[in-house]
């Protein structure tokens, strides 16, 4: 129905004809001439429709033209120096493909703000909006770069099961659901999945998958449906191989965001995502770091130091929780000027199971051992889970036994370990909480349609 985007219109096609598509945006009368903006999804573009030389009928139909409605204009294009792009469009005809009705739920322009359950609840309408919408164009680029940096390095793409036995990790956090006369669950992560993989000679897989956990969570960061970048990967000497794969794909998606010059510009100029400094209006800009060199290392013991300085108190052998993790990034941002930081040997009795234990240590179900495995912080906020996975049977039989979980209810998972499993280690990667935290919002801005607790709809 189209021949261009608006942003493929250029002054330098000053005197051609194009056929464009979208959506009325807002329109002026200025008495003998009139303004039509056109928005799609590139962005907007002008019409001009005067009054002697624009057809009666045309003129009409913008006069009776509710904002929102469908709108195809074909014309000529003239150059501009006044208009959004520099360019405006001399229409020769303008037909009206759907009307849209009129109060609108929700302000496009963003002249009348709303609060986020609104923009939730009209999500197709908020999407419309160019700040918005910029979001999930650089989650449309960070996702290709991720696929293409796990390409790159040789892994396979898989996809795990979404329904399954038994819980994934231990606990209860899961959610059942109906499955003929059976008991299952929707999958909290393809973690076990992932390390059976591992027993097939696929050494090194992917997937982008879905989390599902039934946490009565209602915070910024926290949402019951998640999307994140999963691997595993075989025939590793030890962890610090996991954490090269995070460093270089943390990089590659980062580093993506930070050339997305047009959408970073649109989010700069509409969306008021940063306090106020100086005169009204001038807003802190967004800018997108890419971790230089080696990604920062800081042991769980040092972290711990980091925090005691600063007055926090953390019992040895407890996990961080969220107010520890903000002001350690607030630290290591002040201290080491980095966003984005590794936390590694951790105590073994923060991580699930299927961990390895550390070398050195008589007893490796012991309160006292260490982990063979990391977590990675971007401002503050955990994204990346891993670490090196137990491949001995026997081993792993004692550690489900030291965290209270029956072996028989992880019968599958447990036959792989009996063939022959090379070492292997692996993580999982927020998708949405590293976009939550590169724009420093709330992570139901950067999710579609999100769930949590008390949203189920649209």
């Amino acid at each position: 129905m189209r021949t261009h985007y608006s942003r493929q219109v250029t002054p330098e096609m000053a005197g051609e004809k194009v056929t464009l598509c979208g959506w009325a945006h807002e329109s002026r009368d200025m008495g003998k001439i009139k303004f039509l903006v056109l928005r799609d999804r590139e962005g907007f573009i002008q019409i001009l429709l005067k009054k002697g030389e624009t057809k009666e009928d045309m003129l009409t139909a913008i006069d009776g033209l509710s904002r929102e409605s469908v709108v195809r204009v074909t014309g000529i294009v003239k150059a501009s120096k006044m208009a959004p792009g520099g360019v405006e469009v001399l229409p020769e005809s303008v037909e009206v493909i759907s009307k849209s009705h009129s109060p609108l739920p929700l302000d496009v322009t963003g002249k009348v703000p709303a609060d986020l359950d609104t923009r939730l609840n009209m999500r197709f309408m908020d999407l419309r909006k160019p700040e918005i919408a910029a979001i999930f164009r650089i989650k449309d680029k960070i996702l290709t770069a991720g696929r293409e940096y796990f390409e790159n390095k040789g892994f396979i793409e898989i996809h795990s099961p979404k329904i399954i036995a038994s819980a994934s990790e231990g606990g209860t956090e899961l959610f059942p659901i109906a499955y003929f006369d059976k008991e299952a669950f929707l999958a909290q992560s393809p973690q076990l999945y992932k390390q059976m993989m591992m027993a097939t000679g696929f050494d090194s897989v992917y997937e982008v998958t879905n989390y599902f956990r039934a946490e009565e969570h209602d915070t910024f960061r926290h949402l019951n449906e998640v999307t994140a970048f999963d691997s595993e990967r075989a025939f590793i000497n030890d962890e610090n191989e996991i954490m090269k794969t995070v460093q270089g794909l943390v990089n590659a998606m980062v580093s993506c965001a930070s050339k997305c010059g047009n959408e970073i510009d649109v989010v700069n100029k509409y969306y008021k995502r940063a306090k106020i400094e100086g005169a009204a209006g001038m807003v802190k800009k967004l800018e997108i770091k890419v971790p230089g060199g080696d990604i920062k290392k800081i042991p769980y013991d040092e972290a711990l130091d980091l925090l005691s300085a600063e007055g926090k108190e953390i019992p040895w052998g407890e996990d961080l929780d969220t107010e520890s993790e903000k002001l350690l990034g607030k630290i290591v941002k002040e201290k080491f000027n980095e966003e984005i930081y590794f936390i590694t040997k951790y105590p073994l009795k923060v991580k699930p199971f299927y961990t390895m234990p550390g070398e050195g240590l008589e007893d490796e179900c012991s309160e006292k051992s260490y982990a063979r495995a990391f977590d990675l912080e971007y401002k503050g906020v955990e994204v990346v889970s891993g670490g090196q996975r137990i491949h001995d049977y026997d081993l792993l039989i004692r550690r489900m036994n030291s965290k209270n979980l029956n072996p028989e209810n992880f019968k599958s998972y447990l036959t792989a370990f009996q063939y022959g499993m090379p070492p292997h280690g692996g993580f999982g990667l927020g998708i949405d909480r590293v976009l939550m935290q590169m724009f420093e919002v709330n992570i139901r801005e950067v999710v579609l349609f999100p769930r949590d607790r008390h949203r189920l709809t649209p």
